[in-house]
């Protein structure tokens, strides 16, 4: 295990790399942030994962394309993003304006539209003002020029201007030792944020999420780091079943420390990997914590599944079943709930094999219901926040880990005075 040091901060902490989140106008509340700037310089790279939603955004649209430039040999400069309009279903005038925000900000910033990658969060369906951005990418940058953009605080700041529904900013950093060719040792940071908390069920993506890191790599490399990241991270998390039009992550390389691109399948680039991968899983970690009404971290181990594929089709069964969910909410040792779930994901196992645990509590073994404390379930359902339930197939060797949460009465309520 990589050895690594927890950092505060998220984006704002990585060298070479700029931000800034500032109100732009984009809310009803002047207070709130709601326009975050990310700008790193010259030659730097990035890659990015995207939802498979046939309803996907405009933003998701045009930044593929930007990306897809990359192997043209267009580099990447900025990503911007505003929260409380998603762009999303807006037709060819969604569109336009994705291309324009491009142009406001490459104009800012002098690099070519290509070299920008834009986001946007919020309400589906509604066509996005561009005169908030008009105010706030000058306000960002000068924040930028200010030399405020490289900073705790500001790393905070901008990961407050992505939120939607989430109760708090969700960042995570880490420092680490990589060794280059010569031997010689160089410290390393990846950070990272995402918003999240309801509308989550990525399907090759996230909400929306950037990382970067002060190494660096190619685009190509970057890319698979990237995908192999959120399989195992941002993939594995479900708060209602819901796939998003706007999901993107982002991954950012600056090459602030070397410019010496980190090879693949080399030891440094698996480092750095097994770290990607670390940060991940702490962001999605905290989502789950934040999902709409939620009280508890669900988690969801499946082993002895025929196949990893299998496994996922049973975990995301119970981790997406609202029965479950309230269970949780209401303290419920109820493992028929689980079993019925496992039953009806179509993988192929018998019940006499199966077992099935809830907070370290063997509730059912090889097929037997197993007698229990219920006070004593109760008892650990009231001191923890975390909630794991064990799935053992007794088909095989597959197995995954799923994150969700609790479903409430004020998931409802979120969800129902959303638009009001």
């Amino acid at each position: 295990m990589t050895d690594t040091q927890k950092l505060e901060g998220g984006l704002g902490v990585v060298k070479g790399l700029q931000v800034a989140g500032v109100s732009a106008g984009f809310r009803k509340n002047p207070e709130r942030l709601d326009l975050a700037l990310i700008v790193a310089p010259p030659a730097s790279t990035a890659a990015g994962v995207f939802t498979q939603s046939n309803f996907a955004a405009a933003p998701v649209l045009l930044s593929r394309e930007h990306l897809a430039s990359q192997a043209e040999g267009k580099g990447f400069r900025a990503l911007i993003i505003n929260s409380g309009n998603a762009n999303a279903a807006t037709g060819e005038t969604g569109m336009v304006t994705a291309k324009k925000v491009c142009s406001m900000l490459s104009e800012a910033i002098n690099c070519e539209d290509e070299e920008v990658l834009v986001a946007s969060t919020g309400v589906i369906g509604a066509q996005l003002s561009r005169n908030p951005f008009s105010v706030g990418i000058p306000m960002a940058v000068n924040l930028l020029g200010s030399g405020r953009g490289e900073s705790i605080g500001m790393g905070l700041s901008t990961a407050e201007a992505i939120m939607t529904t989430d109760t708090f900013p969700k960042t995570a950093a880490r420092s680490f030792v990589l060794a280059s060719k010569d031997g010689e040792e160089i410290t390393c940071t990846i950070g990272g944020m995402v918003k999240g908390s309801g509308m989550i069920a990525p399907h090759m993506a996230t909400m929306i999420a950037v990382l970067a890191t002060d190494a660096a790599l190619e685009q190509a490399v970057l890319q698979q780091a990237l995908k192999e990241a959120a399989d195992v991270s941002f993939n594995k998390v479900t708060i209602d079943s819901d796939t998003s039009t706007n999901d993107s992550a982002y991954l950012i390389a600056t090459g602030a420390i070397s410019k010496e691109p980190l090879l693949p399948n080399s030891e440094a680039y698996e480092t750095f990997k097994a770290v990607l991968i670390e940060v991940c899983q702490d962001l999605t970690y905290q989502i789950a914590q934040d999902g709409e009404g939620a009280t508890k971290v669900i988690v969801v181990d499946i082993t002895g599944a025929a196949n990893s594929e299998e496994a996922e089709l049973v975990a995301r069964a119970i981790a997406d079943s609202p029965l479950v969910k309230t269970a949780v909410a209401g303290h419920d040792a109820n493992w028929g709930r689980i079993a019925m779930a496992a039953g009806k994901a179509g993988a192929s196992f018998k019940q006499e094999d199966v077992s099935i645990s809830i907070l370290e509590l063997e509730v059912f073994t090889k097929g037997t219901p197993i007698e229990f404390s219920e006070e004593e379930a109760s008892k650990r359902f009231e001191e923890r926040d975390e909630i794991l339930i064990s799935v053992d197939l007794g088909a095989g060797n597959g197995a995954t880990r799923i994150w969700t949460c609790d479903l409430t009465k004020e998931y409802i309520e979120i969800n129902g005075d959303y638009r009001s």
